[in-house]
């Protein structure tokens, strides 16, 4: 008893932090101790000067938490400017500055054009007028596909366009009787909204970032109209070939008729007379799409034009929603991560940690200059490609992955809008583990209609080669022919 009771006395005795270190696994010693290691690293090396060792060192902790934490990214990336700032290696401007980039607006606008699109009941009306038009189970698959497209035309978050599809695919579940069909159609729909991602500049917020680091870095951009050539046949290819897949090899019934309940509600609804709000919410997005594709015209950068069409919708009497409508709709948590973390990796460029990582780390790449381009470009799309199995959120892939790959096409004097591209295209994919995707777990959270996590593993198997021997195709004909190489 008198050992036991010194035990438990000398237990009270140890701090917090001593018990924490005696219960840490070898796993985070390991990690803990490259940490240390890279933090002395930069710490004593004499080709940096102070603002970029803060920067470098500060950034590779964000990428830390972001990777292996479940702390909020927004939380990590404002809390990163913030500490740059603290220890001086950055002016309060770069905190300031980060709302001010177009991306940041451009964003903030599209999700309130998503919300009036959704409140008009335009997104249901596009829906029902396809669904109708299906005799069978495949005919709905496919109907679905070509519904989920001109979502990706204004609505810039994947999980948006679940969220907005939920409610009338939960309503469709409700009518199909089979459960494998059931789960088959809680499938489709996020894989789809994955890959139409492709489609447009902002069918996800990972290509603004991409195109704002792309311009930092090399002076470079893509427009609008550039990335429709480029993205919407590939997005309307890997669509369909992921229909074919799906339809091979999980619908084994294909041809069982839908139920009629639902054909008559999808007719009744067409037939129903376009109201004033779908109206205008129609001529406001064709006017938008027109101004967004013409922009080499007008001189009106596609963020201004977005912002301006939001506020539009906004018009009190006479808008589309009211304003709180309108700032409810917007994720600030995403807005509030895509400018900080865009933030840091424009500090980066300007504190010349890109320049050194370039002479320094990417330094024994130049030694394989003469590789073909078929080498460089497989190496680049299979990175890309499996980067959402290392880096679940599509955004920091984003922000982890894209400073490397133009530092590698400056090294390897390649064309970096052609290399930006490809790895946004291939970071589009991330249909794996429901956690790849916000979209993928909207549908796999649902108690009603949901999938299981091995039927996606088992598509994903086949999905990843079937996609990177895609891009393969379309690069050596479609984007070569239209200017797009390496």
């Amino acid at each position: 008893m008198i050992g036991e009771t010194r035990i438990e006395r000398r237990n009270t005795r140890i701090s917090p932090i001593t018990k924490y270190f005696n219960e840490m696994s070898y796993r985070s010693v390991f990690l803990y101790s490259i940490f240390i290691i890279l933090f002395v690293a930069i710490a004593f090396t004499r080709s940096l000067d102070y603002e970029a060792k803060i920067t470098l060192i500060i950034f590779i902790i964000a990428m830390v938490l972001w990777v292996v934490t479940k702390l909020p990214a927004g939380y990590v990336a404002l809390g990163s400017l913030l500490f740059i700032i603290l220890l001086k290696g950055a002016s309060p401007s770069l905190l300031y500055e980060s709302f001010s980039l177009e991306i940041v607006w451009l964003m903030i606008g599209a999700f309130i054009i998503g919300e009036a699109v959704k409140r008009s009941g335009l997104a249901d009306r596009m829906m029902n007028s396809i669904l109708h038009r299906s005799t069978s189970y495949n005919g709905l698959l496919f109907y679905v596909m070509i519904a989920l497209f001109p979502l990706a035309i204004f609505i810039p978050s994947t999980s948006g366009r679940a969220a907005l599809t939920l409610p009338v695919v939960k309503e469709l579940g409700r009518r199909i009787k089979d459960e494998k069909q059931k789960q088959t159609l809680a499938l489709f729909v996020p894989i789809i909204i994955l890959m139409t991602t492709s489609a447009t500049i902002i069918g996800a917020g990972s290509h603004l970032i991409g195109i704002e680091l792309l311009n930092q870095t090399t002076g470079g951009s893509i427009s609008f109209f550039n990335w429709l050539i480029w993205g919407l046949p590939f997005a309307l290819f890997i669509s369909f070939i992921t229909y074919l897949v799906i339809k091979l090899y999980f619908v084994r019934q294909g041809s069982n008729p839908v139920s009629m309940e639902v054909v008559n509600d999808s007719v009744d609804h067409e037939k129903k007379v376009m109201t004033k709000k779908e109206s205008q919410t129609l001529v406001i997005i064709g006017i938008l799409v027109l101004l967004w594709l013409t922009e080499a015209v007008h001189g009106y950068e596609i963020g201004f034009v977005t912002i301006l069409g939001a506020i539009v919708l906004m018009t009190p009497k006479y808008g589309l929603i009211s304003w709180k409508q309108g700032i409810r709709a917007v994720s600030w948590n995403l807005i509030i991560f895509v400018s900080a973390a865009t933030a840091l990796g424009i500090n980066l460029v300007e504190t010349g940690v890109v320049g050194w990582v370039e002479e320094h780390i990417f330094q024994y790449i130049l030694k394989y200059s003469g590789f073909s381009h078929w080498g460089i470009l497989c190496v680049i799309l299979l990175i890309s490609i499996t980067s959402h199995l290392y880096v679940t959120s599509h955004t920091t892939r984003a922000i982890v992955f894209l400073p490397g790959f133009l530092m590698l096409s400056t090294s390897l004097d390649l064309n970096s809008t052609a290399v930006l591209f490809l790895c946004l295209i291939g970071m589009n994919y991330c249909v794996t583990f429901p956690i790849s995707s916000k979209a993928l777990l909207v549908y796999f959270e649902q108690e009603d209609m949901n999938f299981e996590a091995r039927d996606l593993l088992k598509l994903s198997m086949i999905l990843m080669p079937v996609y990177f021997i895609s891009m393969l195709i379309f690069y050596y004909t479609y984007w070569t022919w239209t200017g797009l190489s390496l």
